[in-house]
């Protein structure tokens, strides 16, 4: 799971997919496109939405996306096309560039729709953006399943 800096969409699609997939099975990260948040937790946002609905995102520290990723993720998830295209100027070969998909393709395929970054908004931004990924992520996980 890929944005921009790593402490609001990114660490609550990681922790929804984590709550709907087999952890024994499946390994779920996330990361940013930029290095600024590297070592800090998810935006306090971010952490309140994910505890209203049952999810605790506290122990997640942000980590900035490398090249490395390719080799040990088979899906790479972004949450907007500028982090889509900072993702595949990454990749080495078409089938790394193959690993990365918006997230939201998911739920509206073809439609190229980014995850509105709430960053600078108020809190019903999060809350909106919790419920797509948990939409996008639903799907994700009974394809993993």
């Amino acid at each position: 799971m890929v944005c921009l800096g790593n402490i609001c969409r990114s660490p609550l699609a990681e922790g929804i997919l984590k709550s709907k997939v087999d952890s024994s099975k499946v390994v779920v990260e996330s990361a940013g496109t930029g290095g600024w948040h590297v070592g800090e937790k998810p935006d306090e946002r971010s952490i309140d939405v994910a505890r209203k609905h049952g999810l605790d995102i506290t122990d997640q520290r942000g980590r900035k996306f490398s090249a490395y990723d390719f080799e040990n993720f088979d899906y790479i998830f972004v949450m907007d096309n500028s982090n889509y295209r900072d993702v595949v100027t990454l990749a080495n070969t078409e089938e790394e560039k193959e690993k990365v998909q918006l997230i939201l393709e998911e739920i509206f395929p073809g439609d190229n729709v980014d995850v509105p970054d709430p960053y600078y908004g108020g809190n019903q931004g999060f809350e909106n953006v919790y419920q797509m990924l948990n939409e996008a992520c639903e799907k994700i996980a009974n394809r993993l399943q």
